[in-house]
């Protein structure tokens, strides 16, 4: 009779990097907010999901479709919910005092600074050169969020055309928000519960 052999020990899935305490959120998102200078989505997307690892893509898309339909910034609610996660109520102040106090300070410090050379035709002109990174920011995190949806239960195709439909209320009909989301988002919501309904 030949002897049993013995099976490998199960290998264990790496524990995957979360914060270390409130105090690294705090200071994670202060270095978060600090960098977000016309286009924090960009910044978030890079930090929390690839150099941070704290969550995938697919959950920063989630988590960030839920923090744009909450009332205030989209930013803050998502440094909220984050913090909540993992360390609760003190987790979820920790990361909004992060997200407001230094850049609160400095956007104060800037406005009192703008207000004295707001006249001036370089300040004007640079502002300008600003809000054209800042759309291709957003543009960019836009086309890497959208390779997440590839294993989305409503498939690609489905996807690009509400995409395209959102892009057209928002920039042609010039729809509100306060549309959009209850439009185009709900429709997005009532065709996923129904692919996903057994």
């Amino acid at each position: 009779m030949a002897p049993a052999t013995a099976s490998p020990p199960p290998t264990e899935m790496p524990a995957r990097p979360q914060p270390r305490n409130p105090t690294d959120l705090f200071w994670s998102f202060t270095w978060l907010a600090l960098q977000g200078f016309g286009g924090v989505l960009a910044v978030v997307q890079r930090e929390l999901v690839e150099k941070k690892r704290w969550m995938t893509n697919e959950e920063f898309v989630e988590d960030w479709a839920v923090a744009q339909i909450m009332p205030g910034p989209n930013v803050v609610n998502l440094s909220i919910m984050i913090g909540d996660r993992y360390f609760g109520l003190r987790g979820a102040f920790a990361a909004l005092a992060g997200m407001l106090t230094f850049p609160l300070m400095l956007v104060l410090t800037l406005a009192v600074m703008y207000a004295q050379f707001s006249a001036q035709p370089a300040v004007a002109g640079a502002l300008r050169g600003m809000g054209a990174v800042a759309a291709g920011l957003i543009a960019g995190v836009g086309i890497k969020l959208f390779v997440s949806i590839r294993n989305h239960p409503l498939g690609r195709p489905l996807c690009l055309a509400i995409t395209a439909l959102t892009i057209v209320a928002m920039a042609w009909l010039r729809w509100p928000l306060f549309w959009i989301l209850p439009v185009i988002g709900g429709a997005a919501c009532l065709l996923t519960w129904r692919k996903l309904a057994p």
